[in-house]
């Protein structure tokens, strides 16, 4: 095969494998009303049908990207898409709440194995002059992915069944099997298996995400939610205290030292949190509180969630030319601004049209994000590191959205409730108000990222720190 030709199936194979796990993200955010009627499901089962998902992503893509390094990227990518199908349709045919959230865990590992070597195998078939078009293409199709979650899902459940949202991925994980035999196989530098490490991580994180969902019902003073929180933040501390210590840890904290990295990291700790959050209470408020069906829910979110299809490209483009720094910068502040625009306007009957600005204007944001998030991640490390500087990303990023949803579902229980169209309203305004000021920060320290390097300064590779050092900020 030319080589122009498997770069194309390359790519081709990737997209389609980073689409359909991504898109999981959101795709159940306007099947929710839906599975809480049908399974009877509480509050905190419907956060735990999205966070299970994102938490065992969170945990689980430092060890794909690992396993990819020591087993062959090739085969666990796919024996990741293999896995990410079977839960797929463990899923849809979940009878309870707790199947579907077990699941959905497992959605996770396999989509943990998948998405950071979907950046690793493209990475290593493009050339390094078009890496920045490439990587910019990637981010654009993830950002369309978690953007279009609502829409596929509502209309999905609309026209068939909100189990037909996993049904679909079977048959999309059968035809990628074969096609991705048509991969390069490689592995990377690092072989070791970093189990300790992943451990404590799982057990932190969860520890944390379980108090803030349950801390509404519980009482956030109860000894049930102070020592989830208490114990969580302990084994996560002892989790940065192992990575510190061990020679192959499976997220160097030595690559924070790194302004670039450090910066483009948080920012997406921030834009995740935001985002994630405030689309799952909104793709549930025009059912919930303004009675539109699933496909008419998704429809409207619709100004929001085709703008990275148009933004995208351009600013993943453009980002070769001026950085990322002001692209993710001034995507984080639209977003900012459309989420506390919605906030400002938002009542149980207020007008469509109303929102539709804001909705414009936050799409718009998220695509400046996500374009060139990837390539400043990517080009703050060595090549041989890529797959564990993406997969840091992937995990930072996807404790984010946990984070979020855990937030903002607990802000909203606070304030409001499912009980009536103004009760949700209640607890929606005061939400999408702290999403808008997560976001407006991590602007701020998106632009902690240093310019852009001038055409002709040549890298400098410190092989003490396996890094290279960015340019000193402006």
């Amino acid at each position: 095969m030319k080589a122009g030709t498997r770069t194309l199936w390359t790519f081709a194979i990737t997209s389609i494998a980073l689409f359909m796990v991504v898109l999981d993200n959101l795709v159940v955010s306007t099947a929710l009303p839906v599975i809480r009627v049908d399974l009877g499901a509480s509050i905190e089962e419907l956060e735990w049908t999205v966070n299970a998902y994102t938490l065992t992503f969170a945990v689980f893509v430092l060890t794909g990207a690992a396993l990819g390094d020591r087993f062959g990227r090739k085969r666990m990518f796919m024996l990741g898409v293999a896995v990410f199908t079977a839960a797929s349709a463990a899923a849809a045919l979940a009878p309870s709440a707790d199947w579907l959230i077990a699941a959905r865990a497992v959605q996770g590992v396999g989509a943990a194995i998948v998405t950071p070597l979907t950046l690793t195998i493209l990475s290593a078939a493009v050339v390094r002059q078009k890496r920045g078009l490439a990587l910019g293409a990637w981010s654009g199709i993830a950002g369309l992915a978690v953007a279009m979650g609502p829409l596929v899902g509502g209309a999905v459940v609309d026209g068939i069944s909100w189990q037909w949202i996993f049904w679909l991925n079977v048959p999309v994980g059968i035809v990628l099997l074969p096609l991705a035999t048509l991969l390069r196989e490689s592995t990377g530098p690092d072989k070791a298996l970093d189990l300790p490490g992943l451990a404590l991580a799982s057990g932190g994180l969860l520890g944390i995400v379980w108090g803030l969902i349950h801390g509404n019902g519980d009482g956030w003073t109860s000894p049930s939610i102070v020592g989830a929180l208490a114990v969580g933040a302990a084994l996560l501390g002892a989790f940065v205290a192992w990575e510190l210590r061990t020679p192959h840890p499976m997220l160097p904290m030595r690559f924070f030292r790194n302004r670039a990295f450090a910066a483009a990291n948080g920012a997406s700790l921030l834009m995740y949190f935001g985002m994630f959050g405030s689309i799952f209470l909104l793709s549930q408020f025009f059912q919930t509180a303004q009675g539109y069906s699933p496909l008419g829910s998704g429809l409207r979110i619709l100004p929001w969630t085709l703008m990275p299809m148009f933004v995208a490209p351009v600013a993943g483009a453009l980002s070769d030319r001026i950085g990322g720094r002001p692209l993710m910068a001034t995507g984080l502040a639209l977003q900012a601004i459309g989420l506390a625009w919605i906030a400002a306007v938002s009542t149980a009957t207020v007008a469509y049209s109303s929102l539709v600005g804001p909705f414009i204007l936050s799409g718009i944001g998220m695509a400046l994000f996500f374009a060139p998030v990837a390539n400043v991640v990517l080009s703050a490390v060595r090549p041989p590191e890529e797959g564990k500087a993406s997969g840091t990303n992937n995990s930072i990023r996807e404790v984010g959205g946990v984070l979020g949803v855990a937030v903002l579902a607990s802000i909203f229980a606070r304030y409001g409730g499912y009980e009536s169209p103004e009760s949700f309203n209640d607890g929606l305004v005061p939400a999408l108000w702290i999403g808008a000021g997560v976001l407006a920060v991590g602007s701020l320290v998106a632009l902690l990222i240093p310019r852009k390097r001038r055409e002709d300064a040549v890298p400098v590779v410190d092989h003490d720190r396996d890094l290279v050092p960015q340019p000193e900020a402006a």
